[in-house]
């Protein structure tokens, strides 16, 4: 059986919530959880946030919450908002304010 969670819209690069999201794959979730306090990027705070999410769906369900592994975690590309900033002569650069997606799945295999 599996259980998820989704986090959308997060204000944080999908580049940089993947690299923290490849460390949990394949681990215990509540191994996950102590490993995702220690690294210490903000994206780790959001992936921990909705771990214990997809762990709380998973109780809700009636799993183990000890047996509980992670299958998937993943961070797509959210919507952009365009900004710009401007610069010499009376123009203006664009910024792009990316965000992410956060899913996880949990299985209790």
């Amino acid at each position: 059986m599996e259980a998820k969670a989704l986090s959308k819209y997060v204000h944080i690069s999908p580049k940089k919530v993947q690299d923290v999201a490849r460390t949990i794959v394949g681990k215990n979730a509540e191994e996950a959880l102590q490993l995702l306090k220690f690294i210490p990027r903000k994206s780790a705070r959001f992936i921990g946030k909705t771990l214990m999410s997809a762990i709380a769906n998973a109780v809700c369900r009636g799993m183990h919450s000890d047996g509980l592994k992670i299958k998937e975690a993943l961070a797509e590309q959210g919507g952009v908002f365009k900004r710009f900033i401007p610069v010499s002569r009376g123009s203006a650069h664009p910024i792009r304010k990316r965000t992410s997606h956060i899913k996880i799945i949990l299985t209790d295999n």
